[in-house]
């Protein structure tokens, strides 16, 4: 299934209409769709350089109004919510959230996981949720969605503008880890950050 999703998306990335599907790539995977947008942004990036930045507003924007979605959902429909959770196999890791964000430290340790969630590979679309379903406050988690999300697209953007195939090959290879290690180095650089100042 997966497969043929992954071979959907590249097709739609050459569609004359590829700005729109890409809008709606963005938005879906944000609350519940498995496929990245990088599947699209990459190859609409090598063949249309000039649109690169337009490429990247577009997937960021429509991908964070896809995670305010996913923490509606995680709001108001606390069933549909938990089964998406467990299709990505954390409903184990959300049972003691709540209880951990009365204090300061799992307040900034969510944080923290949240801007992971939306610059790496881990599933965006379930911390949305779980954002939701722990009451998280909305006005950070759009800012730091925004952030996530906006770095994570603006570095595959400008980086396919760049390299073009290269850069493919890279991705294909090392993006998953390479994505990681630069997420968790932001995160550590911001806790020292807070703990100096």
């Amino acid at each position: 299934m997966f497969t043929i999703l992954y071979k959907k998306c590249l097709n739609l990335a050459a569609h004359k209409s590829s700005k729109y599907y890409l809008a709606l790539v963005s938005f879906v995977e944000s609350s519940f769709f498995p496929i990245p947008p990088d599947v699209m942004v990459i190859p609409m990036v090598i063949s249309k350089k000039n649109d690169f930045i337009k490429i990247f507003l577009i997937t960021t924007i429509f991908s964070v109004l896809g995670g305010i979605l996913g923490y509606f959902i995680g709001v108001f429909f606390f069933d549909v919510g938990m089964q998406i959770v467990s299709f990505y196999s954390y409903e184990d890791k959300l049972t003691n959230l709540k209880n951990n964000l009365i204090n300061s430290e799992g307040f900034y340790a969510w944080l923290g996981i949240l801007f992971l969630a939306g610059f790496t590979p881990l599933p965006y679309k379930v911390f949305t949720i779980a954002s939701g379903l722990i009451g998280f406050n909305i006005t950070i988690f759009i800012l730091i969605s925004l952030v996530s999300r906006g770095f994570r697209f603006f570095i595959v953007s400008y980086l396919s503008y760049k390299f073009g195939d290269l850069f493919t090959q890279f991705m294909d290879k090392h993006g998953s880890k390479w994505f990681t290690i630069v997420g968790i180095l932001i995160v550590i650089i911001g806790i020292l950050i807070y703990l100096i100042f």
